[in-house]
């Protein structure tokens, strides 16, 4: 039985403020929608750079890649030599996410991440301190 998706959010402060999801429960076509409005409604209060701790995420579903991709989406630079630099660095692999980064993925989720690409565009942190100062 899927485990219905909690988020706590909480505000820290690195060299730039980050606003951290810490979730809980899995993250799959019941709760991808409340993900992607939560972080709207931080991003329109002001967030720009978002870490999702998901210690405590046993499962990712094809629809929870879609609210990471909303997210990632939705906190990169659009200017149009940062969205052309992003271009290029998807394309040869050196591009990572400035704005949206991950904490502690269980190896399930990690090789979910793995197999559809997104830990190519998105820093994976094992260290809470150290992923704050990353951003």
């Amino acid at each position: 039985m899927a485990s219905p998706m909690q988020v706590t959010i909480s505000q820290e402060q690195g060299r730039v403020p980050v606003t951290v999801f810490a979730i809980q429960g899995d993250i799959d076509v019941s709760s991808y929608e409340e993900l992607q409005a939560k972080a709207q409604e931080a991003h329109q209060a002001g967030m720009r750079n978002l870490l999702l701790d998901l210690t405590k995420v046993k499962y990712v579903a094809s629809t929870g890649l879609q609210a990471f991709h909303h997210i990632f989406n939705m906190l990169r630079d659009t200017t149009p030599e940062a969205d052309e630099a992003m271009k290029r660095g998807l394309r040869d692999g050196s591009h990572k996410s400035a704005h949206f980064k991950l904490l502690n993925p269980s190896r399930d989720v990690a090789s979910v991440l793995s197999m559809s690409g997104f830990d190519m565009f998105l820093e994976i942190h094992t260290n809470r301190k150290t992923a704050i100062a990353s951003f």
